[in-house]
């Protein structure tokens, strides 16, 4: 059994408020969550509206189905948010 994490950080210039930085958050882990069936959380600066950093976690098999999970939701991140990656950080254990 491998476990695969990933904290992705994130810009979201155009946020205003942190009521709009919670929609936008809320709404990306849902769309992970039922699309990649992983763990996905905001896990720090919650109270600064235009930082987003998220700690995602999956149990795979093998290193590989692992590996190819975390990058099926990177792509898919970058893919439905218009929000700017600043740094992914990636651990399998």
């Amino acid at each position: 059994m491998i476990i695969a994490t990933c904290t992705i950080s994130m810009r979201a210039s155009w946020v205003h408020s942190l009521k709009e930085k919670r929609m936008i958050v809320k709404s990306l882990c849902s769309k992970v969550r039922n699309k990649f069936n992983v763990s996905i959380a905001e896990i720090d600066m919650q109270d600064i509206h235009q930082s987003i950093v998220i700690g995602i976690a999956a149990i795979a098999g093998d290193s590989a189905h692992a590996d190819s999970i975390i990058d099926n939701v990177i792509n898919f991140i970058e893919s439905v948010t218009d929000a700017e990656i600043i740094s992914v950080e990636r651990e399998l254990i």
